[in-house]
């Protein structure tokens, strides 16, 4: 019969969402250099173009929720769904792994110029007391990873009200590590600019804060997913994404906070505020 389906693959219609996102990314982009060369409205170019991001985001995702509703996601569908996100987090180690690269060409090779007498962390700077902040977020992380693990194994096992109260628990300490390290940033003995310091400490835990702050958002997607009755034992990918994303950005920390905050600032000054 014409027409007729007789493979395990879903065939996607036209969509419009790869194109409008380009789009959005392009003016986003123009408006982001716009606005750094203070050129007229460039800020609100830049808005623009995240907004249509944003709602490209929301748009696509959709799409992919109502096709797993309806069935398309098949075994060999969800397979490669799994297989995507692992080669998306194969690509955020990478980004992490230029900003380690950066930090232990700094702290390994200081020059007298960029690190103020050849020594590392470089004369003059108080570092942050890694036993202290720091190792209060590392336990909240390791902490959101356990309820995370607890919300996913309640899934497996049909328990929907753990699997809500996992979640509850693992976006509140995600909410408040991020509060942590804003707080951490605003009282830092050591600016941004400056010294290479400064610049490699905050990019790559800014980033990780970044993450931090995006995983979450995913997580509570999931759980407003959990409440409007998606997810099942067998077919919950969208959850199963999320959890792995965390589990990333736990490890992740665990490295920052050992190479950073610990080895990074051996022998320095403890900053005493």
């Amino acid at each position: 019969m014409a027409g007729a389906k007789n493979h395990d693959y879903h065939i996607l219609p036209p969509s419009i969402w790869p194109f409008f996102g380009s789009m959005a990314a392009l003016v986003m982009a123009s408006g982001g250099i716009m606005w750094m060369h203070s050129v007229a409205h460039g800020g609100l170019v830049f808005f623009l173009g995240l907004i249509g991001i944003l709602y490209t985001f929301y748009s696509w995702w959709s799409d992919v929720i109502r096709e797993a509703n309806a069935g398309d996601h098949t075994p060999v569908v969800s397979l490669h769904l799994r297989y995507g996100m692992i080669l998306f987090i194969a690509s955020e180690v990478m980004f992490f792994v230029g900003w380690f690269w950066a930090w232990f060409d700094f702290s390994l090779f200081p020059s007298t110029v960029d690190a103020v007498g050849g020594v590392w962390p470089p004369k003059g700077i108080e570092v942050i007391d890694p036993f202290h902040l720091p190792l209060l977020n590392t336990l909240i992380l390791l902490c959101s990873g356990t309820t995370v693990t607890w919300a996913h194994h309640s899934l497996l096992q049909g328990d929907r009200e753990g699997l809500k109260t996992g979640l509850w628990c693992t976006i509140a300490l995600g909410a408040l590590f991020s509060t942590i390290q804003a707080y951490e940033y605003m009282h830092a003995p050591f600016a941004f600019k400056g010294l290479n310091y400064g610049a490699a400490f905050f990019m790559a835990t800014g980033f990780h804060g970044f993450h931090v702050l995006v995983g979450t958002i995913f997580l509570a997607v999931c759980l407003f997913r959990t409440y409007k009755g998606d997810f099942t034992p067998k077919q919950h990918f969208g959850f199963e994404a999320a959890a792995w994303y965390w589990h990333f950005v736990d490890v992740v920390w665990l490295f920052l906070f050992i190479s950073i905050y610990v080895w990074g600032g051996w022998g320095a000054t403890i900053h005493a505020g």
